[in-house]
């Protein structure tokens, strides 16, 4: 399975992380009702850039499988969901609910 990890600002679409242009070290996983994304970045200008809309994002895990269609999770953000943490270089973004679906079972009637 090949994954695809982006963070977007939910109002304009602008793509501040884009694992499928530029790769950087991530991790997610479900805690509960949440889920956890820590990302390793070491970029300042963008680091700042993303907590000035950090109560607009939105975060997307696209899923793309040999023999399946490819599978896309959309999570939701609150502002006081994000943190970075500057000495470790990393980000980190919590999701209080999502939304899984397969664009192949959509269609236009």
């Amino acid at each position: 399975m090949k994954e695809t990890f982006l963070v977007k600002h939910a109002v304009g679409g602008r793509a501040f992380i884009d694992t499928g242009k530029h790769p950087v070290p991530y991790t997610w996983e479900q805690q509960g009702e949440q889920w956890l994304f820590s990302v390793q970045m070491d970029q300042p200008e963008q680091i700042a850039e993303l907590l000035k809309w950090k109560d607009e994002l939105n975060v997307f895990v696209f899923q793309e499988f040999e023999n399946e269609p490819t599978r896309k999770l959309w999570f939701y953000v609150s502002g006081d969901g994000v943190q970075f943490t500057e000495d470790k270089g990393e980000l980190t973004i919590v999701a209080t609910s999502n939304i899984t679906y397969i664009p192949d079972q959509f269609s236009a009637q």
